[in-house]
């Protein structure tokens, strides 16, 4: 089941505050998400950076948003109360609670107001409009822009590595196995073997010292519209069979016929084929042919600080 969006988790949230007292934010989590019906599968679901989770995320932005209104205060750390507002809110047996019923309450429209002086140059009456519509919460949003850069990105690195040339890509395959930490992340580990007599094996990494275990690579510039032929592959597990090497890794820049991907299911080495949408992804990931272009911090109130006995 997916789960709620945050404004239609505030609801939930005032009932289960509704005639209750006080209540910790792990007993509202945990009897919403009872209501909900979500299943313990559902509140392990992450937000795609894999920091934060998805439904304590928009659980905490409903307290932010109701407790702006005044509908619910809190009391103390991690600990809520409903308030005679929200009580009377309740009353009116609203079917649903959104932003839109929130800016009925002067102290939630003043809030917004303060937060859409502080963006800046972008126009206050479009931020409303943007945030309005919006069912995410800020962490969702940012982290959905993220992914659009990334995609561009991403697409762009592909194209760059598709009108490179071969010697180029085995370069690339080289520094890529280094960055992600194979040879322990030393490049001095890695190495590029392609060109004339190369036996079918264009780059290798040392994972130990003494190179008692090595990966073998072969690279592959190929078109998109040409994939991969199972022939290729059993070259590459002669190479590496050859070498007394019993790990590979192949890439491409496009992609691998179905008996090629059978193929490698089959043989007895431990094959991994790379295609080139996730050479792409995995080059952005790791920082192979991009660099930083401006980091942001996310904080948030250090409780401790404030919780500190006078």
């Amino acid at each position: 089941m997916s789960i709620p969006d945050f404004q239609s988790l505030m609801l939930p949230i005032l009932k289960v505050l509704a005639g209750a007292g006080d209540r910790r934010i792990s007993q509202i989590r945990e009897q919403v998400a009872t209501a909900q019906g979500l299943s313990p599968e559902d509140l392990q679901e992450k937000l795609p950076s894999g920091r934060e989770l998805v439904f304590a995320n928009r659980v905490g932005w409903a307290l932010t948003h109701m407790g702006a209104a005044r509908l619910l205060e809190r009391i103390g750390r991690g600990i809520y109360r409903i308030t005679h507002e929200g009580e009377s809110l309740l009353s009116r047996e609203p079917l649903r609670i959104d932003k839109k019923l929130l800016r009925e309450y002067p102290e939630y429209r003043e809030w917004r107001q303060g937060r859409q002086r502080e963006k800046g140059s972008i126009a206050s009456a479009d931020v409303a409009s943007l945030d309005e519509n919006s069912s995410d919460t800020p962490e969702e949003a940012i982290e959905k822009a993220i992914g659009q850069l990334n995609d561009v990105l991403t697409d762009e690195v592909l194209k760059r590595i598709r009108s490179a040339s071969p010697a180029f890509l085995e370069g690339v395959v080289v520094d890529l196995m280094v960055a992600m930490g194979y040879g322990g992340g030393n490049p001095a580990m890695g190495r590029v073997t392609g060109g004339p007599g190369d036996g079918g094996i264009d780059g290798m990494i040392r994972q130990d010292a003494l190179g008692l275990d090595e990966i073998y690579m072969q690279a592959k510039r190929y078109a998109d519209d040409r994939l991969v032929p199972r022939d290729d592959l059993q070259k590459f597990v002669g190479a590496i069979d050859a070498r007394g090497g019993n790990k590979g890794v192949f890439v491409t820049t496009s992609s691998f016929r179905d008996n090629a991907k059978k193929y490698v299911k089959q043989s007895q080495k431990r094959i991994i084929l790379i295609d080139g949408p996730e050479l792409a992804r995995l080059m952005v990931r790791h920082g192979v042919g991009v660099r930083v272009r401006k980091r942001y911090e996310i904080k948030q109130i250090d409780e401790d600080y404030f919780d500190q006995e006078t």
